[in-house]
């Protein structure tokens, strides 16, 4: 670089018609290294002298044969770009980074919610007292590619105070006769809100169970009953009268209609795998017994660990916990006694 500046500080100096004949001589020896050499090595140094000459001198691409001009241009945008960069270090750069349970909130809330989109978010955080930008939340959300199904989980919940469910199940008494036992179970609290035994199911019958399960003003929307002959034309056409509509299960799918299942399922474990059973009258007073303190008392873990009809938390200032034998014994309630 000092010799540079020496034979530029010389050619001022010189005579015209000598500082023409150097020019071409100098000018031919590059023309000679541009066609012979590979491409020469720049060093930072090289660059900032032809920026620094580019600014001063008008005529500085006439005089430049080893690189392109639009490579000076580049060489000074990189130098605009590195001094505001050097002018600007002592801030923090870009963003301020977003909290991780802010990251974490907008991440659960794509995932629970998989229909809402990056407005909807930024909405519901605001009420939260949380402001983000749009694109803050399309940067953190699990996207879908397209609206996945509801569960059937979400769909029964959705629905549930419409439907109801029937089935039959049968049991032995001591002289070895079948009764068979219909229950009618609404599935938004687990009521059973009819059941009755009898030895001979029909369709009739059945038909008129169902009219004594479900008064006008409290018919559900749809009956899920399996493919059993007793439900033949009678509890159809009935049904068809009381605007009800049938959800039929596929053939040995028991679990299509797991509430009715788990009820019987629940009814023989806790009660009738302990008794014996002498007649039907005695199997009423026995299920009458048992779905009291199945309404009343016993807790169900679908239903936030409460029974059917709610029970109220009771404190201990309430006074002592005494139980009371329900079924001879095979279940007790407890309350808090005064």
């Amino acid at each position: 670089m000092l010799k540079l500046l020496v034979s530029l500080v010389g050619l001022l100096f010189c005579s015209h018609t000598g500082l023409l004949a150097e020019n071409m001589a100098l000018r031919h020896q590059l023309s000679v290294l541009q066609r012979t050499a590979r491409r020469p090595r720049l060093k930072a140094r090289d660059r900032v002298f032809w920026v620094w000459l580019s600014r001063i001198w008008p005529q500085w691409r006439s005089a430049l044969l080893i690189v392109q001009p639009e490579t000076v241009v580049k060489w000074h945008r990189q130098g605009f770009r590195l001094y505001w960069r050097w002018k600007s270090r002592a801030g923090q750069p870009g963003r301020p980074r977003v909290d991780p349970e802010i990251r974490e909130l907008i991440r659960r809330m794509s995932r629970e919610n998989p229909l809402w989109g990056a407005p909807r978010i930024v909405d519901e955080l605001v009420l939260l007292g949380v402001h983000v930008a749009k694109s803050t939340v399309e940067q953190y959300m699990i996207t879908n590619g397209k609206p996945p199904s509801q569960t059937w989980k979400i769909f029964i919940d959705n629905h549930i105070k419409d439907i109801a469910a029937v089935d039959f199940f049968t049991v032995s008494t001591v002289a070895f006769r079948i009764l068979y036992c219909f229950v009618v179970l609404r599935l938004d609290r687990r009521r059973v809100v009819h059941f009755n035994v009898t030895t001979n199911p029909t369709a009739p019958w059945t038909a008129q169970q169902l009219v004594e399960a479900f008064p006008y003003d409290q018919t559900p929307r749809f009956l899920i009953r399996d493919r059993d002959g007793v439900y033949g034309d009678a509890v159809r056409s009935r049904l068809h009268g009381m605007n009800i509509h049938e959800v039929l299960t596929a053939p040995r799918s028991p679990w299509q209609n797991g509430y009715a299942e788990r009820l019987i399922g629940s009814i023989r474990r806790e009660c009738l795998d302990h008794v014996i059973v002498l007649n039907d009258a005695h199997l009423i007073r026995i299920l009458t017994e048992y779905f009291d303190y199945y309404h009343c008392s016993r807790p169900h873990q679908s239903l936030d660990g409460n029974s059917p009809e709610p029970r109220e938390t009771q404190m201990p200032e309430r006074g002592r916990i005494v139980s009371e034998p329900v079924l001879g014994g095979l279940h007790h309630c407890y309350r808090r006694a005064a």
